[in-house]
């Protein structure tokens, strides 16, 4: 048997050298090259157990969180600056932040129905929405003025002056929630008390403040008027009937004039019912300066103009003006011009300075108080709301 596989083998081998020998010379074997051979090993598999550590608890404070409530609600923070220039936290929003909201305009409109021809060229206007029940039980807890006396509640709501309203009070002619009150410095509140004067009840809601200035004319007093001299408050009547149309069912203010121009001046002078307004403006620590344009009957000389400028004595104070200044001559004007500025306010002190140095007066007009100007084209009798910024002129800071 062997012997057999031996001469197949080198039968196999002669055949194999043949074929080899009769190919063509360019032929060649190349051996192929082997990869080393990979040995893996049957090692066990390892398992790696890896965690973590739980979180550390954080330490319980024995104070409780100022910023949250007993029901774990969390409350936000305001920070606010102080009256001492420092910032702060507080609990509620800035008082700042409330009155600006209570005052913002939230009137919307509605746009235009495209399919319907005949509202196509109206536009619906949407009441002012209201706040709710708790911003405004907040505000009014919070932010809200606080009771005034009783004799300025019956002015400001228009029953009467407020020397007027005292006699009324003195006369038991006020009850306050049921009994008769005789002091004027209760503190009251009209939105919550009762208030009866003479029978009629006390509306809850005060008319709104009135800021207007009126170029006076000749031949009006300041005062309520009597039978030979008219009220500059009758200029107003036209106002006040387009202002109750406007305002139906609501109380009608009760205007009166800050400060007094006499019968022969005209001029600038401020309207408002506003009572504290009209006491800041008339105070002295208002310190404001008031200029006049005074029409000199005769010649001014250098003489005039330095005595006037020295002062005068005036209900035994010496009052002395600001400034004094002899204003060009126009064509139109044939008399000389004096521009006269003041600051005490005394009653007819400028006319007493121009007297106390020779002159007389032919005319008096005041032009300005403080930062606001008569405006030039204000016709006599005619008045124009005070703005914003006509009020900071005046030195008005509420």
């Amino acid at each position: 048997m062997a012997a057999t596989v031996a001469s197949s083998l080198s039968s196999f081998h002669h055949l194999s050298s043949s074929l080899l020998s009769k190919s063509k010379p360019s032929l060649t074997l190349r051996p192929f090259r082997t990869l080393p051979r990979i040995i893996t090993s049957s090692l066990p598999s390892q398992q790696f157990n890896i965690s973590f550590a739980p979180p550390k608890p954080k330490p319980k404070s024995s104070e409780p969180d100022p910023f949250t409530d007993s029901g774990d609600q969390l409350i936000i923070p305001w920070i606010v600056r102080g009256e001492d220039g420092n910032l702060k936290l507080q609990m509620h929003p800035p008082a700042r932040l409330l009155h600006s909201m209570a005052n913002a305009d939230t009137t919307k409109q509605l746009k235009k129905n495209k399919n319907n021809s005949d509202k196509s060229k109206s536009v619906e206007k949407v009441p002012k929405s209201n706040y709710s029940k708790a911003a405004r039980r907040f505000y009014n807890e919070n932010f809200k003025d606080p009771p005034q006396r009783l004799s300025k509640v019956l002015a400001s709501a228009g029953v009467a002056s407020r020397r007027s309203s005292e006699e009324l009070i003195f006369g038991g002619k006020v009850t306050v929630n049921g009994s008769v009150c005789n002091t004027p410095q209760t503190r009251v509140d009209p939105a919550k008390d009762i208030i009866y004067v003479n029978g009629n009840r006390l509306p809850k809601k005060q008319p709104p403040k009135i800021y207007l200035a009126l170029n006076k004319p000749k031949g009006y007093i300041c005062s309520s008027g009597d039978k030979e001299n008219k009220s500059v408050l009758c200029l107003f009547d036209d106002y006040l009937k387009r202002w109750d149309k406007r305002n139906s069912g609501a109380t009608k203010p009760r205007l009166f004039t800050v400060g007094r121009l006499d019968v022969a001046t005209t001029g600038l002078i401020i309207v408002t019912n506003d009572g504290d307004f009209a006491q800041g403006l008339s105070h002295p620590s208002a310190n404001l300066s008031k200029e006049y344009i005074a029409v000199i009957d005769g010649v001014v000389n250098k003489r005039h103009l330095i005595s006037i400028s020295e002062g005068t004595v005036i209900e035994g104070v010496h009052c002395i003006p600001d400034s004094v200044e002899l204003l060009p001559r126009q064509p139109d004007i044939p008399r000389p011009r004096l521009r006269i500025v003041v600051h005490d306010g005394r009653k007819h002190e400028v006319r007493e300075l121009v007297k106390s140095a020779g002159l007389e007066i032919h005319s008096l007009k005041r032009v300005r108080i403080g930062g606001f100007r008569l405006p030039s084209d204000l016709g006599i009798g005619k008045h124009i709301e005070l703005k914003q910024s006509d009020l900071k002129g005046l030195g008005w800071k509420s």
